[in-house]
Formats: C-alpha cells, structure tokens, sequence
C-alpha cells in the first residue's frame, strides 16, 4: 500500500519538508487547495526530491477550464519527470458560483467532459492529433506549434478524481486513472456504493480495476496518552461533524443509519456552531469513519479494514512522534 503525506504551502520550507517526506519512506507529496494556490508547492516539491509521487488533493477543476490544467499538469509532470498527478475535484455549487464566480451545472456530467477535454489537448500536445474537442460544456478546437509545448518527453500526467456520490465516482471509474475516496466514507458506504460505481466505470471504459488506483485519506485518532488521544477525538469529531453538515453527504451519514442528523448539523453550520456540532459525533459514529487507537495499533487496523481495497491511503497523524510515523508508513507499504 502506498502512503502519502502532506507538506505546507510555505514555499520556502517546502522543499525541506518535501525532501524529509521521501527519506521516511512516503510513496506520495500532496498539497490541497484551500487558502492557497495548490500547484506552487509542488514545483518546489519536484526540485528537492526524485521518487515520490506529487499530487494535488485536491485542485479545484471547475475554477478553472481544461486548457489552462491541461498546462498546468504538463509542466509540473515535464518538471518532476513524471511524477505528477493531477487530484481534481469539483467542490460544490456556492463555492464554485459564488467564490470562483464560475457556472456550475450537472457536475458529474461537466467533470467527465472537463477530464476528456484535458485529454484531447494531451494529446494534441504529446501524439500529434489535431485538436477537434466539442463538447456540451466545453470546445477545444484551436491549437497552434506556437501554444504547443516542446518539452514532450514525460507525456501527460496521471489523473485522479475526488468522489462522494454514485455518479461523480463512476465518471472517475470511467475516464481518471484514479479516485480519490472523501475522508467522510465509512466501510459500509465504501463497499456497498463506491465499488460499485467504479466497476461500472469500469465497464462503460472496457478498463479493468488492476489499471486504476484507490486513494483514501483515513481519519486516524491516536495519541501516546489518553489525554493525548482525547484531543484527537475532539478534533475528529469536528472535522466529521463539518462534512457532515453537508447536504450532498447525506447518503454517507444514511450508511450507518444517522442521516437525520445531516440536518441539524446544516443548521448548526449556519448558525456557526462549529465547536457544539461536533458533540453530535458519538463514539459509534466516530467508530464507523475513523480508526482509533494507539500508534502501534494503527497500520493493523488500516490493512484489517480497507485492505483489499485501496492501493494508497494518508492520514492525518503528523502531530504524533516521527518515530511512530515511520513505523506506520513501514508496516503499510509492506502491506
């Protein structure tokens, strides 16, 4: 099982981060994109390391349009000679209209054609095709040697598609190279709709699962001391209780048979109650979404659970010991 870590968006550190990452034995960098540009780091990522993987987990696909990720993928996977893989994700309808003040409408739909979009301009770029992309969202028909990069060598990079819903998981099934399961996934909900949808992805591609990577960031709660693993709940606990306030995670939260909370966690949401909402989270709850307990246990419990699932996992235990860290990443990969 590949294990995947994450560095800041301060460019002036994160190539020392980067760097140590890579000697602990992590298979993947990854930055996410929330008050900061998610690409830039990476770049510096690619000049201080030379095996691990680079990723964005997630950039925000619909901020932007496919030519302008089309460059973007190319150049960080020409700079870090193949390294690059390129995390999208399609955020939600306010962000993306209201923030972004881009449109919005039929997210899976749009991401499919978003993601074959960047396809054909790969491949306009890489195999010589002529750039003849229309499509209901978007058209590419346009490309000159001049706009055309010559640095080839690399090719297009790996691209992988965040997904909670049925739908958006099954676009990623069919035309990502990977998929990036939310955090907010139980077991349940991961076997019985998850898999599902990516097989018939799958189908509709005529791919098989062996090509396609499953990435799922695992929430860990661990701590040396009980005080110690009581502050992870608290902070686990929050962290559930925000997605789920989310009304488009409902079905995640109706897998264990919570989904009337959805609700009053949107209320609350509103209200801004961020602290209060995770005091909804009971230990069964917590239980179902993360694994807990203390550092040793933590690799036994991802590899007993999901896997016969996933091929790579992150997890957010950077505040415990670099010791304990090293052990867990150890245990995984030879797993």
């Amino acid at each position: 099982m590949k294990v995947d870590g994450g560095v800041g968006w301060e460019l002036d550190t994160v190539g020392a981060q980067a760097q140590e990452l890579e000697e602990m034995g992590y298979s993947g960098v990854m930055t996410a994109e929330t008050s900061h540009d998610p690409f830039f780091p990476l770049l510096v990522a690619a000049q201080n390391t030379s095996r691990v993987d680079l990723m964005t987990s997630i950039a925000v696909a619909f901020a932007r349009t496919p030519m302008v990720l089309a460059n973007i993928g190319h150049d960080l996977n020409a700079a870090s000679r193949g390294r690059f893989v390129l995390g999208l994700g399609s955020q939600i309808k306010p962000h993306i209209t209201k923030r972004f003040s881009m449109p919005w409408s039929s997210p899976a739909a749009r991401m499919r054609e978003f993601i074959l979009a960047m396809r054909a301009i790969w491949a306009s770029w890489h195999q010589g095709e002529p750039l003849a992309f229309t499509g209901k969202f978007y058209t590419h028909t346009l490309m000159t040697p001049f706009f055309t990069p010559t640095n080839n060598e690399y090719g297009a990079p790996r691209v992988f598609l965040a997904a909670v819903g049925p739908k958006m998981t099954e676009v990623a099934g069919e035309v990502a190279d990977g998929v990036i399961i939310h955090a907010f996934s139980t077991e349940k909900y991961i076997r019985e709709t998850t898999l599902p949808a990516l097989e018939r992805g799958f189908a509709k591609a005529g791919r098989k699962r062996k090509d396609f990577e499953i990435s799922y960031p695992v929430f860990v709660v661990t701590g040396k001391s009980e005080e110690d693993l009581a502050q992870a709940k608290v902070a686990t606990r929050q962290q559930i209780a925000f997605y789920g306030s989310t009304p488009a995670y409902k079905p995640v939260l109706d897998s264990i048979g919570a989904g009337e909370l959805q609700g009053e966690l949107n209320a609350m949401s509103k209200q801004g109650r961020w602290e209060e909402m995770g005091g909804l989270i009971d230990e069964s709850m917590l239980k179902a979404f993360a694994v807990i307990g203390e550092p040793q246990t933590i690799a036994g419990q991802i590899v007993d659970r999901y896997g016969d699932i996933i091929d790579r996992t992150s997890a957010a235990y950077a505040h415990i010991a670099k010791e304990d860290r090293a052990n867990i990443i150890a245990e995984l990969t030879a797993a």
